[in-house]
């Protein structure tokens, strides 16, 4: 008897004890990725003869530059992107013909969050002249593809034609940092002539870090030839879509958001101690990008933009075509971060930026609207690829005008130098080095540090050599190194 009422006192607190665990049990989270919770309805897509009239983009959610707008409140989203064809300046003296969306490249930047709804709408404005410009690429189909969305392609990514416009709508169901662009065959010179942008879904809950900063980063090829007419933009040769280099993925010019060296020329701000969270995007067409940020690691990396796909530590993210990333790193200290793609080749063709965290200028929150003195840039093709190439590859050791370096100020050089040496130099710098006593004498007052060998073609020898002259033939103090060193 007394050991069954013992027996029934341990199995009451046994039993007890299992309802408590199991009270204090989680119930398990909602699946955010459910399916049978997301939104596959969309109307329709409608497509008219009604005209935009106006600013060629609109909307609450648009970010125009590389500084990203907080999110936009609203669950309705209402987007306008409508297509121009306009001229560009890619590169210093560098006119391209270019299709855009929302009249500049890369498009701006649409911000949602998951559950949001977008209602797109865009007019194919390619027919209009645009201003000061009198020529441009022909009037042609267009059409939006936004990988963001889940809808009926051959409903929503019609192609319209000038004067056309279509409207269609979908909810975003992921997030992630999605790439969007011309579906328009043939697609290929659609994404090289500048259609494309970022449309960025943040999760429903928001992001799990704060951060101080936040800016978008698209990287992006471009293949240009002079154009075979020989028209300019008042001094400048207009440059156009170089079709048989495109299909061979030779391309002139990689850059971070449309500008050869343009996050070099205006740096994105931010102060040491602060957290800075980039969204990077490579639209290629067709090359990968291993982006890196020279002096820091990155803290998190949640691959295409969505935080369930985390990586911590990493130093380079690679990305594939329309490939994307956020990346988060510290700036640990006062310095200027150098945001590059590692694949070197890249960079020598303009894929490279900057964080400004030096204080060096009078208000580090006006760097964004920082514009560098105007620079004389040459006309003749030849000697603008010259330029561009010394900006890319010489600018660490060497200025145009602003005195010595690691090397020389090669301002004058043509005077200093017989091209023949100078030419040889470029050639073989260590040969140079065996024998001539200029250079030995050079090597001597630039602290004994050897020029490495560029590896130069005998083209880029002859553009260097175009720029060298182009330099010397301008009044003395006109022209100055046009990159931030």
């Amino acid at each position: 008897m007394k050991i069954s009422a013992q027996f029934s006192r341990l199995l009451t607190l046994v039993t007890a004890t299992v309802i408590l665990c199991a009270c204090s049990q989680e119930k398990p989270k909602a699946d955010p990725y459910d399916q049978s919770k997301m939104d596959f309805k969309s109307p329709p897509a409608k497509i008219t003869s009604e005209r935009h009239q106006g600013p060629f983009a609109e909307g609450a959610s648009l970010s125009m530059g590389a500084e990203l707008k907080p999110l936009d409140p609203s669950p309705v989203k209402t987007v306008r992107l409508d297509t121009t064809h306009k001229i560009i300046e890619i590169a210093s003296g560098v006119q391209f013909s270019a299709w855009t969306f929302g009249d500049q490249v890369p498009g701006p930047t649409i911000r949602a969050r998951v559950g949001d709804k977008i209602k797109f709408s865009m007019t194919n404005r390619s027919d209009e002249v645009m201003p000061g410009v009198q020529f441009t690429a022909a009037p042609m189909m267009h059409s939006m593809d936004f990988h963001a969305a889940m809808v009926s392609p051959q409903d929503k990514y019609r192609s319209i034609a000038p004067g056309q416009t279509i409207e269609f709508e979908f909810t975003v169901n992921y997030p992630g940092v999605f790439m969007f662009h011309c579906g328009t065959p043939m697609i290929l010179e659609h994404i090289a002539s500048g259609m494309y942008g970022a449309l960025i879904v943040e999760p429903r809950e928001g992001y799990p870090t704060k951060v101080d900063r936040e800016y978008v980063v698209v990287q992006s090829e471009f293949y240009v030839k002079p154009d075979p007419q020989n028209r300019k933009i008042g001094e400048q040769p207009l440059h156009v879509l170089d079709g048989d280099n495109l299909k061979k993925a030779l391309s002139s010019y990689t850059v971070f958001n449309g500008t050869h060296n343009g996050l070099v020329k205006k740096p994105l701000p931010a102060k040491p101690g602060e957290r800075v969270r980039l969204f990077v995007l490579n639209v290629g067409p067709s090359k990968t990008s291993s982006f890196h940020v020279v002096g820091t690691i990155f803290d998190r990396v949640w691959m295409e933009g969505n935080p369930d796909n985390q990586f911590r530590g990493m130093q380079t993210v690679l990305l594939g075509t329309s490939n994307s990333a956020i990346v988060e790193f510290m700036v640990p200290e006062a310095g200027q971060y150098i945001m590059v793609d590692h694949h070197f080749a890249n960079a020598s063709q303009g894929a490279i930026g900057l964080v400004d965290a030096s204080g060096k200028k009078e208000d580090i929150n006006d760097l964004e609207h920082h514009n560098m003195e105007a620079t004389a840039t040459p006309t003749d093709p030849v000697a603008v690829k010259g330029k561009l190439d010394f900006e890319s590859k010489c600018l660490a050791c060497h200025s145009i005008g602003e005195g010595k370096k690691l090397g020389p100020d090669l301002a004058g050089i043509t005077k200093r130098r017989s091209d023949e040496w100078t030419i040889k130099w470029l050639q073989s710098p260590e040969k140079m080095l065996e024998s001539d006593a200029e250079a030995k004498a050079m090597l001597k007052e630039y602290g004994g540090i050897p020029m490495p060998n560029q590896n130069l073609s005998d083209l880029e020898i002859q553009q260097y050599m175009k720029y060298f002259h182009w330099v010397d033939s301008q009044a003395a103090g006109s022209v100055k190194s046009t990159a931030a060193h």
